[in-house]
């Protein structure tokens, strides 16, 4: 096992397979952003979502997918002109991945890839069979989802921060309160179907409890984008918290917990979850940036 890898895994304090299976998909994500920050790919694009949240800021919940938006609208961009960098450098570090680019068959403004690799072949190269019996059957796979927004919606704003594992190294994303907007429009606008993702939901309570004002102007944009919203609508925050408390009125919130259950540590946070729950935080903590 490489070095870096080892120190990496450190900091997790893992004890079951599933443990170990989380530890492996981050470190592979804090990998493939050196790998594209190598390939440039953060001179057009920006971090954005839950993994973002979850590797810059300490959400305290795992997170599968990388997201990405351009900070440009470019209908040239290819997703596959950045991914050769990021598979080189997971086999630099001992990976043996495969990044490829999901072919899709209506066009759209989201361009997705997915990294791949043996789920058990992984965890032994990371040294899990030492004290695990691991019933993983040879041919499970391992999948990342990358997904990058090449229309993006308008007024939103950057920063740069620098990851330090495995290597120190500078990634652009989403200032926090915009990040806070693409969470609240997941929240309002997202048509979960049959399956509520109760991850939306989770990250809205953390934002409010780390006190992130939302951006209200990018919020506008992205859901006049999404044709949630007209450009000529009064927005502001009053109105979007009669909006929020509708949503919450209307969706199941047991569904959202049942959701979120594989991805936290603490499943008593959850008790408290109701539909009263969130529209009392959403009136007593919302604010505009």
């Amino acid at each position: 096992m490489h070095s870096a890898i080892e120190s990496m895994l450190q900091k997790y304090q893992c004890k079951t397979t599933d443990d170990y299976k989380n530890a492996l998909k981050e470190i592979i994500q804090e990998v493939a952003l050196l790998g594209l920050f190598r390939g440039g790919f953060f001179k057009y694009a920006a971090f954005y979502g839950g993994t973002a949240l979850r590797i810059f800021y300490n959400l305290d919940r795992f997170s599968e997918d990388l997201d990405f938006s351009l900070v440009r609208k470019s209908n040239k961009f290819k997703f596959q002109d950045h991914l050769r960098s990021l598979e080189d450098e997971l086999g630099s570090y001992g990976f043996d991945m495969s990044v490829e680019v999901k072919t899709k068959k209506i066009e759209s403004q989201i361009q997705s890839a997915f990294i791949k690799g043996g789920t058990l072949v992984h965890l032994i190269k990371i040294n899990t069979n030492q004290n695990l019996g691991l019933q993983i059957p040879e041919n499970e796979q391992l999948k990342i989802k990358l997904e990058i927004d090449i229309d993006p919606p308008a007024k939103a704003s950057y920063e740069t921060k620098y990851h330090l594992t495995p290597i120190p190294f500078p990634v652009t994303l989403f200032t926090k309160p915009c990040l806070f907007s693409g969470k609240v429009h997941a929240v309002l606008c997202r048509d979960w179907k049959s399956r509520v993702k109760g991850r939306d939901f989770y990250d809205y309570v953390w934002y409010l409890k780390n006190k992130t004002p939302v951006d209200l102007d990018h919020l506008k944009a992205r859901m006049v984008q999404s044709a949630h919203l007209k450009s000529k609508d009064k927005f502001n925050i009053s109105i979007l918290t009669e909006m929020l408390i509708e949503r919450f009125k209307s969706v199941s919130i047991s569904q959202a917990k049942t959701d979120i259950l594989p991805f936290v540590s603490n499943s008593q946070e959850l008790d408290v979850w109701s539909t009263e729950f969130f529209i009392q935080i959403t009136k007593d903590h919302l604010k505009s940036e």
